[in-house]
C-alpha cells in the first residue's frame, strides 16, 4: 500500500532586487559567480586578538575565494602578520594572502621575510611598495632596496625560481600550487606619490609585465572611479583581473577618518545620509544600502568580484555582500526600502569629485 503524502508550500515575497542581482542569486553556484574577499589587520594587542577571530569564523562560513592579512609600514607588523596567516592556514579553510611592502628595506632583508612566509606554506602574495615612514624629513631609500612594487613583483618571482631550482620536490609543489602574486591599483591616483591615474596605470603596466597575477583596487566611492580606470588601464595594455576594493559605508566616524588618512574625500552626501539619523540602526541600512548600489555598479560593469576592507568587523561586510546577493542569501538583515536612495556621489565640497584628485588608501603602490 502506497502512502501519499501532500506537501504544503508557502508563497515567500521576495525583496525588491535588480535584474542583474536576481541573476546574479540564480548564479550563486556557477563557475563564473563573482568573487569574494576580505582583507584583515594583524591584531594589535592580545585584548584584541578574541574579536578578530570571532571575525574570522564568521566570514570563513561564506566561503571567500581569499583573505588578505596587511602588513605594516616598514615591516612593523611584521611577526603578527606571519603569526595570523601560519594560524589561518593552519586552522581555517580559508586561503590567506600575505601582504609584504619593500619601502626603506634592504633586498637581503625582503628575501628572508619572503623565504619566512613561503616556508610557513604561503603561496599568495600583496606585492606593494609602502609609504615611507612619516614624520621623518630626512628619510632615504636603503641604497640596497627595493624600491617599487614592479621590483617587489620580480623579487618573489626570482626566489621561487630559485628555490625551485634548488630543490625538485619544491618544483613538483610549485606546479601544484603556483605561486600567486597580487598588487595594487589606484582608481583616482596614487595620493601618497602624488600620482595622477595615468600614471598609475603605467605602474600597473610595469607590475603585469614584472610578473602580477591580478590587481586589488583601493578604496572608492563611485563605481565610476574604478570602471574608467579598468577602461584606461585596458587601453594601455592592462589584460590582468582588477578587483574593486569595497569599504563598507555605515561608520560615519571610519569613513572620516579613512579620508584624512588617506586623501580620498568621501562624498558630502554619504555624509548627510549617515548623519542625518540619531539611530543607529537606520544609519547601518542606509550605509548598506549605499554600498550595495556601488557593489552593483561595479559588478554591473564588469569586475570579476569584491574585495572588502572589514576593519575586522563582520557585521557590515557581511550585510554588504548579503544585500548584493553574493553569498547566497545567508543572512537577511538587509532589505532597504526604495526610499532609501544612493546617495549623490560628490566630493565634500559639494562638486563632483574629479579623478585627478581623488585617491585611495594611500598605503599601497
Amino acid at each position: 500500500m502506497s502512502t501519499v503524502v501532500e506537501i504544503k508550500t508557502e508563497t515567500v515575497t521576495a525583496p525588491q532586487h535588480s535584474r542583474t542581482a536576481r541573476r546574479r542569486a540564480e548564479q550563486a553556484g556557477a563557475l563564473d559567480r563573482p568573487t569574494v574577499s576580505f582583507e584583515l589587520l594583524p591584531p594589535r594587542n592580545p585584548d584584541a586578538a578574541p574579536r578578530l577571530w570571532s571575525t574570522v569564523r564568521e566570514l570563513e562560513t561564506v566561503e571567500p575565494d581569499f583573505v588578505s592579512v596587511t602588513y605594516g609600514a616598514a615591516g612593523k607588523t611584521r611577526q603578527t602578520t606571519r603569526a595570523l596567516v601560519r594560524r589561518l592556514l593552519r586552522e581555517t579553510s580559508l586561503t590567506p594572502i600575505a601582504h609584504l611592502t619593500c619601502v626603506g628595506t634592504s633586498r637581503d632583508e625582503v628575501t628572508a621575510i619572503v623565504e619566512e612566509f613561503l616556508d610557513e606554506g604561503v603561496r599568495s602574495f600583496l606585492a606593494l611598495r609602502g609609504d615611507p615612514p612619516a614624520g621623518e624629513p630626512d628619510w632615504r631609500p636603503h641604497p640596497d632596496g627595493v624600491h617599487t612594487a614592479a621590483e617587489l613583483v620580480e623579487l618573489l618571482r626570482d626566489i621561487e625560481s630559485r628555490r625551485c631550482g634548488r630543490s625538485a620536490a619544491q618544483a613538483v609543489r610549485a606546479r601544484v600550487r603556483p605561486l600567486s602574486v597580487a598588487v595594487a591599483a589606484f582608481p583616482r591616483g596614487n595620493h601618497a606619490t602624488g600620482g595622477t591615474r595615468a600614471q598609475d596605470v603605467q605602474a600597473l603596466l610595469a607590475k603585469q609585465r614584472a610578473g602580477a597575477d591580478f590587481a586589488i583596487t583601493q578604496v572608492f566611492y563611485e563605481a565610476e572611479a574604478y570602471l574608467g580606470l579598468v577602461a584606461e588601464a585596458r587601453a594601455a595594455g592592462v589584460t590582468i583581473p582588477i578587483v574593486p576594493g569595497i569599504i563598507p559605508t555605515t561608520d560615519p566616524a571610519r569613513l572620516l577618518r579613512l579620508q584624512e588618512l588617506t586623501g580620498v574625500p568621501v562624498p558630502r552626501r554619504l555624509f548627510d545620509l549617515l548623519g542625518s539619523t540619531d539611530d543607529p540602526v537606520e544609519r547601518h541600512r542606509r550605509g548598506t544600502r549605499a554600498g550595495v548600489d556601488l557593489v552593483n555598479g561595479v559588478l554591473d560593469g564588469g569586475a570579476p568580484g569584491v574585495h572588502v576592507y572589514t576593519y575586522n568587523k563582520h557585521e557590515a561586510a557581511l550585510d554588504l555582500l548579503d544585500g548584493a546577493d553574493l553569498i547566497g542569501g545567508r543572512r537577511c538583515t538587509v532589505t532597504a526600502p526604495d526610499a532609501v536612495t544612493t546617495p549623490d556621489l560628490t566630493a565634500p565640497d559639494g562638486h563632483p569629485a574629479d579623478a585627478s584628485t581623488t585617491t585611495p588608501r594611500g598605503n599601497l603602490s
